[in-house]
């Protein structure tokens, strides 16, 4: 009898750990898919007053609004556009006939395994118009474990850098990040200002791969396409039209 209570207690306490672990699982898939996926609506979302809209910064159309470059100690990089499109991607609403027939390709040859990184930044810094949340493009990384950045550029002027997450995956992927808010409106990514409201408030500038240095040899090839944002442009709609402009 002792022995067959001794079971059952044995079992019950199995099953309450394999239950906490299952949840624990759960939770922590959960917390990659959202940070995978940043939910724009709960950005920086202290009032009700958003109006939040998907747009395109750029569909990689047209040759040389895009550069590479490389430490020339650590290797050579050249980009350029390719006929193809992610088969997974959908179009803008409204924008369904817009020409989207290419991608950026950027291709790196390595002189040696170290620790370096490559940029690839456009002609001029993009402006987005309205409170930038969740920035996204869809990448071919070629399965290789080097990390990825969006470069951008606050109202004031001042460069940051956000995590898009790794480049180990092969074929397309829509990689996403949020755009965290201001604490206080001094600090941090600054995307407006009660001085000036006619300046966009966030510019795209580039990109930054960090490059994992056991499997920084040989050639690597990347591929680029569908660069969006969501933002709020709330401010914007609700302007009067007989507001005067503060930019004189």
């Amino acid at each position: 009898m002792k022995k067959i209570l001794a079971f059952a207690l044995a079992l019950t306490m199995f099953s309450a750990v394999f239950a906490q672990e299952q949840e624990n699982n759960n939770s922590r898939q959960n917390d990659n898919e959202s940070l995978a996926s940043p939910d724009p609506t709960v950005i920086g979302n202290d009032s009700a007053r958003q109006a939040l809209r998907e747009i395109s910064v750029d569909r990689y159309e047209l040759e040389g609004s895009w550069n590479a470059s490389i430490s020339s100690d650590n290797g050579v990089i050249n980009c350029r556009l390719f006929e193809g499109s992610p088969l997974a991607k959908e179009p803008l609403k409204g924008e369904e006939e817009a020409e989207d027939s290419s991608v950026l390709g950027i291709k790196v040859e390595f002189f040696r395994r170290g620790v370096n990184s490559f940029f690839i930044k456009a002609a001029r810094p993009i402006p987005i118009e309205g409170v930038t949340k969740t920035i996204s493009l869809w990448v071919a990384g070629r399965n290789m474990d080097h990390q990825m950045y969006v470069l951008v550029q606050d109202y004031n002027g001042n460069n940051f850098e956000l995590y898009l997450g790794s480049l180990g995956f092969s074929g397309w992927k829509k990689m996403s990040v949020a755009v965290p808010p201001t604490p206080d409106g001094e600090h941090g990514i600054i995307q407006s200002s009660a001085y000036n409201g006619v300046k966009p408030g966030l510019r795209i500038v580039g990109f930054r791969v960090d490059c994992n240095p056991m499997l920084a040899r040989g050639t690597y090839y990347m591929y680029l396409d569908d660069l969006r944002a969501v933002t709020d442009l709330y401010d914007l709609e609700n302007r009067d039209e007989d507001d005067m402009n503060d930019d004189w």
